[in-house]
This record gives structure tokens, C-alpha cells and sequence, in this order.
């Protein structure tokens, strides 16, 4: 539809236009630019901000827009960087030509998420279109290039940048592709925690025949890693399911068969639920290790502890839109990987919904364009409502 209510590719031509810019993790492309060009059109001042280069990891592009000056101030919060398209001439179509086949949009990005930002902007020039009563407090957009990438020189300094300047973000929907199969399957209303551990287990080398006189690190990698993937960590919480650790690689750099390696390493991750934080799950992966009683070495990053929104208001709003165009009662989720909204929910409460997710980062990534109508509709409504606006 347009802003007077008939319909137009509103959201497709822009999912398009966004689609057919590179912009893999850390490159723009000119995706905002695009993006910055049509935020303009509907009178939203704009502020590219731009983190990082040198010794503070690779230059990212990022954009903060706003329209009104008045609280409340609710965010719609994205990223424009999609992860490589991997083997293209594996793809049906060039990964980045954004072609519409069957009434599906194809592109890297489609899903995740540069289709739900279009439909941010689509929502937007809908409200405030054909003399609307304009909302009493402000829409922003909060747009990353690094999310898909280490996450450091995007949204956390565009939030510190916000803090400094005494802006307030009031409430924030993330536009992740939330939905398994149909769209109004599901809302993300927080998420689990991501550790990332690298274990090495030091030892003698020896010769294979004489394993009495050497220390062989791959039996003490074996028990230790035997041990954490045995014990389960929880049953899960009411909102969160059971956290789980899973070994993403065991690593002796060994090619001959007859010699007891010095060295073996193994990489491993944990998602987890709110029963923990990287800290306790750091100190249970020492006690495991040190039951061996072998030489290692353990090293722990975390990408986010988990978080919950405990805003129903938000949740009921978002809830309540997505059921009221699509009939469907959405569940609320914490499921699935992190999102920048680990670092949105220090600022304030935070959702997540967006397209349907079962393409994303895959082959032949694709959106039904109907479903960039819907969720052009829902974010929509999503407006009104919070805003308070009569339909």
C-alpha cells in the first residue's frame, strides 16, 4: 500500500535496492546510503557514525535516524551487513541481483534482515503519510553494519554515542527473521547466552609402541570433553530452554599414525539460560579440567549473558499486532542464536520479530514478497498502538 492506502512495492523496491548492495560484513556497499536516502524523504534527520579502523578493528559504517524531537522515542533496530553468500554459482541467481521469482525475493539479506528494514521504513511512510496525525513522540531507526561480524565497532558505541548526547530510546524492536515457518509463528523476547571456550591439553610426545613413555593429551582431552558433554547443565527455566554445550572441533594437527602427539585442542560453545553466567560456566569448565589433573590451558569469550524482556507492555503490543493481521497468536521465544539486542536491553526494553528465518545464511536465501506486505502491516500496527494512534 501506499501512505493513502492503495497498495504499491513500497517494501519491495527498497528490499531490492538494499539486496543489490555487497554490503558483507564489514563493507557498506552503500547500503546506507540507500537506506539514508529514503529516511530523508520522510523527514528524518539523519547521523552516519562511523567506529572502529587501526588498532579498533575494521571501519564500520553505521546509521542513527530519527523523526520527531518528543518522547517517548520507540527504535527500530536492524543491521544491513549479511554474511558471505558462500558457493554463488551454487545459487539459483546471483546472490545480490534481488530478483523476485514465483512471487519470492532471492538475495543475501532477503531474510536477515535487509527485508524487515525495508518494512521499518514502509511502516513508517505509511503512518505519517495523507495528512496522519503524526505520532505524539518520536520513531528511530537504528541501523549496524557489523552485527553479523565481531559486533564491536556497531550498535554498543552507536548506544554510547546515544548516551552521550542524553537521547533516549524508550523501547526497541529488533527486526531479526523470528519466525520459523509462517509469518506470526513467533516473538524473540529475549535470548540465551553464547560461550565460546578453547581448550588445550599439553603432554609428552612420544613414540606409539612405548605410550608408557610419553603423557598422551588426546586421552585427557577425550575424558575431559566426555565429562562436560555428559553432565547436563539444566532443565531450563520458564522461559528459557535448557542450556547445552556442544564441541565444535577436537584439533591434534597429528598426521602420522605412530606418534603420540605434545599437543591436542578442542573448540566448544555453550548456549545458556539464565541459571548462569560466563563467569559460573568458566568456573565449571576449570573444576572439569582440573579433575584430570593434566596440563592445560583454557580460554573463554562470551558474546552475551542472556536476557529476558520483562516489559510486558512491549511484549503485549507486538503480540497484539502480529495477531491482528495475521490471526496467528505468536508464542514468545528465547530460542535461537544472540542479536544486538544483547546489548539494546542495558537501554532499555527490548523484542524481537521479523520475517520468516528458515532461509537465512543458506543458499537461495528468499522471502515471500506477501510477507513484506504483512510485516510492513504489523510494524504498522505495532506504531499505532504504542503510540496510541486510532486505526
Amino acid at each position: 500500500m501506499n501512505s493513502c492506502g492503495t497498495e504499491d512495492a513500497g517494501a519491495l523496491s527498497l528490499a531490492q535496492a538494499l539486496i543489490r548492495c555487497p554490503s558483507v560484513t564489514p563493507v557498506d556497499a552503500g547500503a546506507l546510503d540507500v537506506l539514508q536516502d529514503a529516511l530523508l524523504g520522510l523527514g528524518f534527520g539523519c547521523h552516519r557514525l562511523a567506529f572502529g579502523g587501526g588498532d579498533d578493528g575494521a571501519r564500520v559504517d553505521n546509521l542513527y535516524a530519527r523523526l520527531g524531537s518528543r518522547g517517548p522515542n520507540f527504535c527500530f533496530a536492524g543491521h544491513t551487513d549479511v554474511v558471505p553468500p558462500g558457493d554463488t554459482a551454487a545459487w539459483s541467481v546471483d546472490p545480490f541481483s534481488a530478483a523476485v521469482i514465483d512471487g519470492r525475493l532471492y538475495g543475501r539479506g532477503a531474510a536477515d534482515m535487509k527485508g524487515a528494514i525495508a518494512c521499518f521504513v514502509e511502516a513508517v511512510r505509511r503512518l505519517t503519510g495523507c495528512g496522519q496525525r503524526p505520532p505524539a513522540g518520536s520513531i528511530s531507526l537504528l541501523i549496524t553494519g557489523d552485527e553479523e561480524g565481531p559486533a564491536v565497532n556497531g550498535t554498543r558505541p552507536v548506544l554510547d554515542w546515544l548516551a552521550q548526547r542524553c537521547e533516549r530510546l524508550d523501547a526497541c524492536l529488533v527486526g531479526e527473521p523470528t519466525n520459523p515457518q509462517t509469518i506470526g509463528d513467533m516473538i524473540k523476547i529475549g535470548r540465551r547466552g553464547s560461550l565460546n571456550a578453547r581448550l588445550t591439553v599439553h603432554g609428552i610426545q612420544g613414540h606409539a609402541a612405548y605410550p608408557q613413555l610419553a603423557d598422551n593429551p588426546v586421552r585427557h582431552l577425550v575424558r575431559i570433553l566426555a565429562a562436560l558433554d555428559g553432565e547436563p547443565l539444566d532443565q531450563g527455566t520458564a522461559a528459557f530452554q535448557p542450556s547445552v554445550l556442544t564441541i565444535t572441533s577436537v584439533d591434534v594437527g597429528n598426521p602420522a599414525a605412530n606418534v603420540i602427539p605434545a599437543s591436542a585442542r578442542a573448540l566448544f560453545n555453550i548456549r545458556y539460560n539464565d541459571l548462569h553466567s560466563a563467569e559460573s560456566l568458566s568456573a565449571w569448565l576449570e573444576r572439569h579440567c582440573q579433575a584430570e589433573g593434566c596440563r592445560y590451558e583454557l580460554s573463554c569469550e562470551t558474546s552475551g549473558d542472556p536476557f529476558l524482556c520483562r516489559h510486558e507492555g512491549l511484549s503485549r503490543t507486538v503480540a497484539a499486532a502480529v495477531e491482528r493481521v495475521t490471526n496467528r497468536r505468536p508464542d514468545f521465544s528465547t530460542s535461537g542464536g544472540t542479536s544486538d539486542g544483547r546489548f539494546i536491553k542495558d537501554y532499555c526494553p527490548v523484542i524481537e520479530f521479523g520475517l520468516v528465518g528458515a532461509s537465512a545464511h543458506k543458499i537461495d536465501e528468499n522471502v515471500a514478497v506477501a510477507d513484506l506486505e504483512t510485516l510492513s502491516r504489523i510494524y504498522q500496527a505495532v506504531l499505532e498502538d504504542y503510540f496510541g494512534l486510532a486505526r
